[in-house]
């Protein structure tokens, strides 16, 4: 795109008029904007682009030029300056382009200040819960606090509910910031886009707009809730200007347990076993989340070898099932060893013959390769 001239940038004919150039510009403008492609480098690239090409083909005397000279003859001139056509005008062109970004483009009328609240109706709780309890579910008993709209001031903040236009805005509900060739919009920070604020504070809520006030609620939590869900609970958030009530909502954490580990609706515990059990290949009583499970070891069981039980799992929180456990076998051997334990474990190897020496039909051949390389 930064090959393409002015023109084919934004793909007008080089007879176009002011109208048709500008009109273009929006339309491109729109696609590029760097609040619509957040951390596109290439989107933030072309958008600078169309500006540049906007700024030079919008005034007359340096379109003059380019059509002459190319960007090479608008170089004296230090680029596209500014010009009536060009900075001046941008201000109320992205004031009209971009001040709906977020509520589905295009612009948008700024709300009525009684319409808008100073804070989200919706509010979380955190709640950490034992891994037993979100295996089986229970009941919890939470207490919180919740803002409630002040009286007073009707939930602006202001006293007397009385409100201002903004002076940081001019009532617009938008900033604009110029970077370059690029002007940027956001939400008034001072009047969060409204428009208008308080003319002195309320003396109620220090200008809050709100008081804080206890809350507590008895919640089912249901089997199988996992760590980092979400429980909502209806009608029992932050109270708004008119009485409208959000919806509370507890993220829960759940406390790791110390035998058996849990992935999605699986549950994994780690078994450890002697080393003659698994040569032996001997039956064990193992724990699951319902009880005790009976793990028939393989002769010969390796280590790190799984044993699953299917449906022995977690209880899917949606209803869909069971998921299962899988028991992983971890071999452990002896640190030492006796006089007395040293012969029987010789006459067990002998007992096995050859077999007891596997590595002796492997290896020979390699020992006598090695060999023959220093002769």
């Amino acid at each position: 795109m930064q090959d393409l001239s002015y023109y084919e940038i934004l793909e007008v004919t080089r007879d176009a008029d002011k109208t048709t150039i500008k009109k273009a510009y929006r339309k491109m403008a729109k696609i590029y904007h760097p609040d619509k492609n957040p951390g596109d480098e290439e989107a933030e690239h072309k958008f600078k682009l169309c500006n540049e090409a906007y700024q030079c083909l919008s005034d007359d005397s340096q379109r003059g030029i380019y059509d002459r000279h190319g960007k090479e003859g608008l170089q004296g001139m230090g680029g596209a300056r500014r010009s009536s056509g060009g900075f001046e005008d941008l201000g109320s062109m992205f004031e009209d382009m971009f001040s709906g970004f977020g509520g589905g483009g295009g612009s948008r009328r700024r709300q009525n200040p009684a319409d808008v609240e100073k804070y989200n109706l919706d509010m979380n709780v955190d709640m950490r819960i034992s891994f037993n309890e979100a295996i089986f579910g229970c009941e919890k008993d939470i207490e919180f606090r919740f803002k409630n709209a002040c009286k007073p001031c009707k939930g602006t903040g202001a006293k007397d509910g009385k409100l201002s236009t903004c002076k940081q805005c001019d009532g617009k509900g938008q900033v604009f910031m110029k970077q370059g060739f690029m002007t940027f919009s956001q939400t008034c920070p001072a009047c969060q886009g409204v428009g208008s604020a308080p003319a002195a504070s309320c003396k109620s809520c220090d200008g809050k707009g709100y008081k804080e006030e206890k809350g507590n609620v008895t919640v089912k939590i249901p089997k199988g809730i996992d760590d980092g869900n979400r429980l909502r609970v209806s009608g029992k958030g932050n109270i708004g200007k008119r009485g409208t009530r959000g919806d509370l909502y507890v993220t829960f954490s759940v406390t790791p347990d110390k035998h058996f580990q849990r992935e999605g609706n699986d549950v994994y515990i780690a078994i450890p076993v002697f080393f003659t059990q698994a040569v032996a290949g001997e039956n064990l009583t193992i724990p699951s989340l319902t009880g005790e499970l009976e793990l028939e070891l393989d002769i010969g069981t390796k280590d790190k070898q799984h044993f699953t039980f299917r449906g022995e799992g977690i209880e899917d929180v949606h209803g869909h099932g069971k998921g299962n456990l899988t028991a992983q076998v971890n071999i452990t051997y002896p640190k030492k060893l006796n006089d007395e334990q040293r012969e029987l474990l010789s006459k067990l190897q002998e007992s096995f013959g050859i077999e007891s020496k596997p590595h002796e039909g492997v290896l020979d051949s390699a020992i006598d390769k090695m060999k023959s390389w220093f002769n």
